[in-house]
């Protein structure tokens, strides 16, 4: 399977002295959704930092290991340099730039581009193709709209740029389930319409792993646990650790010890 995207045994430390991650190796072959699944606090966001290179601005580096996009190392370079070759994150949070319109929004997506008036034109028809609700609301104030209409307003930016794959961070965090089901569907539509590879952090394990062709589970910084989602998903230890459910039913977190868990997993 040809790897679009591969992290070689890294190592994350911040403020040269707290390490966050220890030892994570994951691959994102083309073409596939991949989820990287966990708690919060677990090393998710740190990761997809780490692959954007976006590390540096928070006092994080990559002092262990390899990160290579094509075959090639990009861990030393800069965030534009990346998203130029094609890799572009999408922030926790839903980054819009409040007091711009959602169709400037989208343009400032085109910045490391040098296109014609009439193929901006083009790409952004390509957005609001995927993102109707978004062509209704482009002259709307973007710090106005809703929470699942900045969501996509960040996805269709990051589209603006061309990428071949997209680093989405937590992208149901504080949406309404349909909400959240719509985004899903439509990050399934660019997979399999525009070749768009994704890796996506997300603490919503039923809903990722629904949609993602395999899933990586971090714990305090280590992969715990990886395979496809659909295996994944029919496991029993990730049913009642992180859907919640065992095969006697439904089971509460606080009753659980985490020792029991890693010992089941690591053994």
């Amino acid at each position: 399977m040809d790897k679009l995207l591969s992290l070689n045994n890294i190592e994350v430390i911040y403020d040269h002295v707290i390490l966050v991650l220890k030892g994570v190796s994951l691959a994102v072959p083309k073409g596939h959704i991949v989820a990287l699944l966990g708690a919060n606090g677990a090393g998710k966001t740190t990761t997809l930092k780490a692959v954007s290179n976006l590390l540096r601005a928070e006092r994080g580096d990559v002092t262990k290991g390899s990160i290579e996009f094509k075959g090639e190392r990009v861990d030393r370079l800069t965030p534009n340099d990346l998203v130029r070759r094609g890799v572009i994150q999408v922030m926790e949070g839903r980054h819009c730039f409040g007091h711009l319109s959602v169709e400037e929004n989208l343009l400032t997506g085109a910045y490391t581009r040098s296109i014609t008036r009439a193929q901006l034109k083009t790409d952004l028809e390509r957005v609001y193709h995927y993102f109707p609700r978004l062509k209704v609301r482009r002259r709307s104030q973007a710090g106005y709209t809703s929470g699942g209409e900045q969501q996509m307003t960040a996805i269709g930016r990051a589209l603006m740029a061309q990428p071949r794959m997209i680093l989405l961070d937590e992208p149901s965090m504080g949406l309404a389930p349909q909400v959240v089901a719509e985004i899903f569907e439509i990050v399934r539509e660019l997979n399999q319409r525009e070749e768009v590879s994704f890796l996506l952090a997300e603490q919503n394990t039923n809903v990722a792993l629904k949609y993602a062709d395999a899933g990586y589970i971090l714990e305090n910084g280590r992969v715990v646990m990886e395979g496809p989602a659909a295996e994944l998903a029919a496991n029993e230890d990730v049913k009642e650790f992180y859907l919640g459910m065992s095969s006697t039913g439904r089971t509460s977190f606080r009753d659980v010890k985490s020792y029991r868990r890693r010992k089941r997993w690591l053994a």
